[in-house]
């Protein structure tokens, strides 16, 4: 399903109607939340929009190496300056998120300001609090759709190198590396494209996929050795990890990133999960393979979403009743799980 409703907003950035933007995405950015954020930055400046990248929360340090990082504002942590570049602001850019709340209280500060807002996201089921919208849920990345926009309505000259080093990132990170379900013919081509516009493909995958700490190499070991619980009859895998365990390996954001993926390794193991207590509130990464919804299974228990094979979901209850009730739930989809090679 489609849904382009960007041809004013095309028209309004070619006469230079606005004048001052900001980019914001998701709680705790990936790989394509800001690479589409930094893309659309360098392809706005082109265009001779001045905006800002603010994030709600920080984010793993494997990506800050991407040009224009250094101007990122993070709110949590500038809540003032944030502010002022709002109210100076003509338009909001909402990226890679389908849901105002996924971007905490700073969605409350863009609501309130009443400016223009644009989506631009391939997440399932969108809330309509924007004015404009390019969506796609069969697209891999919203990586992949802001190089389909800006490439049809503006031409593939805006998209320079730095852009295409940041496009790039995301629709390598949120395809698995080309590997998952959501890879299409599609996909390959936008790569190739942003590799000929200067994308620099081994250098990213070192420093997204080769770059980890000591502590986070450990806490992996920890996890796989300990930590990692077989549920056969349902051909799932789960770790789960309290406050403690996290603070033993100084566990900082995105050191978890890619752990959930492990379970889906194993041989026989169809869905695999990873539950982690952050302290203000329980958060869940889901991953299965063939046809299991894992967005639809998080969004019935675990107030969550996402894609139909990689979902997260969250809970204000302790850590031990959220795994317990998991492990009660799951029972449900015993049989489904099983027919699943």
């Amino acid at each position: 399903m489609r849904i382009d409703s960007t041809l004013d907003l095309v028209a309004d950035l070619k006469s230079l109607k606005y004048k001052n933007a900001v980019i914001t995405t998701h709680h705790k950015p990936d790989g394509d939340a800001m690479g589409s954020s930094l893309g659309l930055s360098h392809i706005l400046s082109h265009l001779g929009l001045n905006n800002t990248v603010i994030t709600p929360t920080d984010y793993a340090e494997n990506l800050i190496w991407m040009p224009g990082n250094e101007k990122v504002i993070i709110f949590e942590n500038n809540v003032q300056l944030a502010e002022e570049i709002l109210q100076k602001s003509d338009i909001v850019f909402c990226l890679d998120f389908n849901q105002i709340g996924r971007i905490n209280k700073l969605g409350e500060k863009i609501v309130s300001t009443n400016l223009p807002i644009v989506m631009i996201d391939h997440h399932q089921n969108p809330e309509e609090f924007y004015q404009f919208a390019y969506w796609n849920n069969e697209s891999s990345s919203t990586c992949e759709l802001i190089f389909e926009w800006a490439s049809t309505n503006f031409g593939v000259e805006v998209i320079n190198s730095n852009a295409a080093n940041c496009l790039y990132t995301g629709l390598m990170t949120d395809t698995g590396n080309f590997q998952y379900i959501n890879t299409s013919p599609q996909s390959h081509k936008v790569a190739a494209e942003l590799m000929s516009l200067g994308a620099k493909h081994v250098s990213i995958y070192e420093t997204i996929y080769h770059s980890f700490t000591l502590n986070r190499s450990k806490l992996f070991g920890y996890c796989l050795y300990y930590k990692l619980e077989i549920l056969e009859d349902c051909k799932t895998a789960l770790i789960y990890l309290n406050s403690q365990e996290l603070s033993q390996f100084d566990v900082v954001t995105g050191d978890t990133e890619g752990l959930v993926n492990f379970g889906l390794g194993l041989k026989g193991i169809v869905f695999s999960v990873l539950i982690i207590d952050r302290t203000e509130r329980v958060k869940m990464s889901f991953r299965s393979k063939g046809n299991f919804a894992a967005n639809l299974f998080a969004a019935k228990y675990f107030s969550g979403g996402g894609h139909i094979n990689a979902a997260g979901g969250q809970s204000e209850e302790p850590l031990e009743d959220v795994v317990s009730k998991f492990k009660t739930v799951i029972q449900e989809y015993k049989e489904e799980l099983n027919l699943i090679s």
